[in-house]
């Protein structure tokens, strides 16, 4: 047996409200690199299901920006380190160097990719001038007072850099070597959030929390005039340059994204999101880049919500918008319809995306969703059902993707949800809640220990509890549950349980990271051999044939076991950062899907299941 990562369905980027978000795309203008939890995703612009995912930084990561070559990337983290590293496959550190005591905010490469700039918030100094391969200094960032918010260097000789920050003023750099040449106060208002160079190098533009647009000349840095006074009504957040260095596109708080022709200085189109009326926070338009080397004209703004939306000139709406987690997923469930070709998953803050496997293509879905973190999903002819910290079950429409109807409110916070024939089952620390259509229908305490996890096929309903037992129960027509077996091999709390699709066989996960399959009709051991796991078992799942499980663990890694051979395993090693949350057999259980801690959802081939 063999396991194999197949896609990487990825991260959204991670946004701040407030802040400006960093985005790169390589010099052909075919793929997109941006920062998420602790990884930098690397994705293609066309098919964002093909997706590479770079995991070598430790802290939480910042920005990402492509070498004009597009054979590398420089990356940046909170705790002030930088890492160049292959673009192509996203693997092989070119170089480790610490920059500054705080965290990166933005990074500019010379046009020669040899030379890197990274700025951002420091305690000795607020950026530094580097050589790529070796980490050698080549210049100081210097004259500004707080933290720099970005840094943008011309990519012609002579060369020149420009970095803007809190402190209200741009700085004017003269280079190679790097070194303080002028400093712009007075034209802005507020703080400098955005700069950037034309590609011929002769304009340089500022944007910043005041609304103003400023341009300078980009050879000396003397300012020459602003533009667009009274177009945005919110902070402008970013800048991007078109390919012939004539317009730009701003990204603003005030919902819009906006093409202007510098010339003439005015607007030449105006991309609203949300509603029109009112204010919408997670439309905020926090940031954006035009793709050089395109021919469609394509241009990717950021919202906060962490929505990448693909705008055209002249097209009113996006003409695609790409959605996902920016947040750990803490809770994965397949879709009804038995073939495991939809997904479904919530995150840490809430969110609820729906994910087609085959296109790799995920939507948020409408409606209220949860307002804290989602514990666990299970799906029954067309709905899927949702519980999460904020104490709700709240149910989903597949075919429409929108929540339907009230949410119900539980009784204590969840530990889990399982349906069976028509019945949904809510798991609390209290006891179990059975719901019918919507409505209560039935409730069973237990008293001698605290429920820790839940599963149901049929009439069976499975219990984990801290006293480390498997509690197995009978429901009857009036939805009265009835203990019938119990089982107590395990030697630490039960976190995680699974029927196989027939019944027949039940898996049982623990804190210590063992599995134990059970036969259900008495809770006879079927094996307890499966103990790879070195941390707490989050999720398992059947195969369609009851052959095979897979499980995930807070240990970062994914197994497939084997029940004929049950010595037999095949690992994906650090699977996701922070840990694996969940797994779900998808594609008819030729694959496996895991979600986890990165935010990310990942599709594996398995081979030779024996």
């Amino acid at each position: 047996m063999s396991i194999t990562i197949e896609k990487i369905l990825a991260a959204s980027p991670v946004t701040a409200r407030g802040q400006p978000t960093q985005l790169s795309t390589d010099a052909k203008g075919e793929r997109i690199a941006y920062a998420s939890g602790k990884s930098i995703f690397v994705r293609s612009i066309d098919d964002p299901s093909s997706c590479k995912q770079y995991t070598g930084h430790t802290a939480q990561t910042t920005v990402a920006k492509f070498s004009p070559s597009g054979f590398y990337i420089a990356s940046g983290d909170a705790s002030g380190s930088v890492r160049v590293w292959d673009a192509v496959e996203a693997v092989n550190t070119k170089g480790e160097y610490h920059i500054i005591s705080g965290r990166i905010n933005d990074i500019a490469w010379d046009g020669d990719s040899q030379r890197v700039i990274a700025v951002g918030d420091g305690r000795e100094r607020f950026g530094h001038c580097i050589t790529a391969d070796s980490g050698n200094s080549v210049g100081e960032v210097s004259g500004h007072s707080k933290v720099i918010n970005a840094v943008a260097l011309r990519q012609s000789r002579p060369l020149r850099a420009a970095t803007v920050s809190d402190d209200m003023a741009m700085c004017f750099l003269h280079g190679a070597p790097f070194k303080f040449n002028s400093k712009a106060t007075g034209l802005h208002k507020g703080f400098v959030l955005g700069a950037a160079f034309s590609p011929d190098g002769n304009t340089l533009v500022t944007v910043g929390a005041d609304k103003r647009i400023q341009l300078y000349d980009g050879k000396t840095g003397e300012p020459t005039k602003a533009i667009g006074e009274g177009e945005h009504t919110g902070s402008i957040f970013a800048v991007s340059w078109a390919k012939d260095s004539k317009r730009f596109v701003t990204a603003s708080a005030d919902q819009t994204v906006k093409l202007w022709d510098v010339e003439a200085g005015t607007v030449t189109q105006t991309w609203k999101f949300g509603e029109e009326a009112g204010v919408s926070i997670p439309d905020q338009q926090v940031g954006v880049v035009w793709p050089h080397g395109r021919s469609d004209g394509l241009i990717i703004s950021l919202s906060l919500s962490g929505d990448l939306n693909y705008l055209v000139e002249g097209n009113p709406k996006p003409i695609k918008v790409v959605q996902g987690h920016n947040k750990s997923i803490t809770a994965l469930g397949a879709g009804s319809d038995g073939k495991g070709q939809t997904l479904w998953t919530g995150s840490f803050d809430g969110r609820v995306c729906n994910w087609d496997v085959s296109s790799g293509v995920g939507t948020v879905v409408d409606g209220q969703s949860h307002t804290n973190q989602v514990t666990q999903f299970t799906s029954s002819t067309g709905r899927a059902y949702s519980v999460g910290w904020d104490d709700t079950l709240r149910i989903v429409d597949e075919s429409a993707n929108t929540f339907a109807g009230e949410s119900l409110k539980l009784s204590a916070q969840p530990k889990g949800v399982a349906s069976a024939d028509g019945r949904v089952y809510v798991v609390t620390a209290a006891g179990v809640e059975i719901y019918v259509k919507g409505q209560l229908a039935g409730k069973l305490d237990i008293a001698d220990a605290t429920p820790t996890a839940i599963a149901a096929q049929g009439s069976l309903v499975a219990v984990g509890l801290s006293n480390n037992a498997v509690r197995l129960y009978k429901v009857d027509s009036g939805n009265k549950l009835t203990q019938t077996h119990e089982a107590k091999n395990s030697t630490s709390q039960i976190s995680a349980l699974a029927f196989s699709k027939d019944g027949g066989l039940l898996a049982a996960g623990s804190t210590a990271g063992k599995i134990y399959a059970y036969k259900t009709a008495g809770l006879e051991l079927a094996t307890d051999r499966w103990s790879a796991h070195t941390g707490r078992v989050t999720s398992i799942a059947w195969n369609d044939a009851g052959t095979h499980a897979a499980s995930g663990a807070l240990d970062t890694n994914v197994f497939a076991w084997s029940l004929a051979k049950p010595g037999a395993r095949v690992k994906a090693l650090n699977a996701h950062k922070d840990g694996v949350n969940g797994v779900a057999w998808v594609d008819g259980g030729s694959k496996i899907a895991s979600v986890g801690g990165d935010a990310a959802v990942k599709v594996w081939g398995v081979a030779g299941l024996q």
